[in-house]
């Protein structure tokens, strides 16, 4: 890793991938500014946006923050993340999904494991269902299988893991896979374990349960959330205190969901029969608005 006399960029790059949804973007980006971890640039990677994103950013006029529309979409956050990548001078590569959160401590606590040496690292995420309480995940306990599912939100990886394993996958390539499942699989094979950071550092709220989102570009719980982390005298107490503490306090809805992921991903391990990644895509795409 390069020591900080050595390093001629920022520290850490972010990468926000986002696709005609700029209403969430002031507070992404306003979550990435209120880093305690101050050395960084962030890119906000439109995938052929055709929206008022490219304003949004500007708005910010702070030179850390910079817009890049790809001419062409490519309909998978996989083609954003690739070219903030390649643009990337940081060491580590940290992503944030464009209507997710992080907690102010979120890049302090990855960005120092991957310093430390693991090719990648990640925490635990707040996930707020829009039909039941919020949970965290991973849950205590929990260990890494290959093809577990990790929020990408919760990902910093090093710049010199991620070139050297030849960067994102589209869903088209990874099979039964999701992308995210599938670089941290293939990290994993090629450079040793990533570290989990059992702390509480991202808040996601999934699209993927929220129908029609992207016509209806709605920012209320994104307003909500960051507006409770900011007023925190402890943000991760705050965002801690809206879940169940333990499996035996959640309701039947998230033992279920859980269950349900932890099925997927033992199919994925033994490739089992199921529907390809791209399959899922496909069909989330339509329930989500797009």
């Amino acid at each position: 890793m390069t020591h900080a006399g050595d390093r001629a960029g920022p520290r850490v790059t972010v990468v926000i991938a986002t696709y005609n949804w700029a209403t969430v973007l002031p507070y992404s980006i306003g979550s990435v500014l209120d880093q305690t971890l101050r050395d960084f640039e962030l890119f906000v990677i439109g995938d052929g946006c055709a929206d008022e994103s490219a304003e949004v950013v500007a708005s910010f006029r702070d030179p850390r923050v910079q817009w890049v529309n790809l001419p062409q979409r490519t309909g998978h956050q996989a083609g954003p993340n690739n070219e903030g990548d390649r643009r990337a001078r940081g060491d580590v590569i940290a992503d944030l999904g464009h209507d997710d959160l992080w907690l102010p401590h979120h890049l302090e606590l990855v960005v120092a494991a991957v310093e430390d040496g693991a090719p990648a690292a990640h925490s635990s995420t707040l996930l707020v269902h829009p039909a039941s309480a919020p949970a965290v995940h991973p849950q205590p306990g929990w260990e890494y299988t290959p093809g577990a599912w990790i929020p990408p939100t919760s990902l910093a990886v090093s710049r010199q893991a991620l070139r050297q394993v030849g960067g994102w996958r589209t869903p088209r390539e990874t099979g039964r896979l999701d992308p995210e499942a599938e670089l941290l699989a293939r990290i994993r094979a090629a450079l040793g374990p990533s570290i989990w950071v059992p702390r509480v550092t991202c808040v996601k709220l999934p699209a993927a349960e929220r129908r029609n989102v992207y016509r209806t570009r709605p920012n209320a719980e994104q307003r909500h959330w960051l507006q409770l982390i900011r007023s925190a005298a402890d943000p991760e107490e705050a965002v801690l205190a809206t879940a169940p503490r333990s499996p035996a306090q959640q309701p039947p809805a998230l033992a279920t969901r859980a269950a349900r992921r932890a099925v997927r991903a033992l199919r994925q391990v033994l490739h089992l029969h199921g529907p390809t990644a791209e399959t899922r895509v496909r069909r989330l795409r339509r329930f989500k608005g797009l």
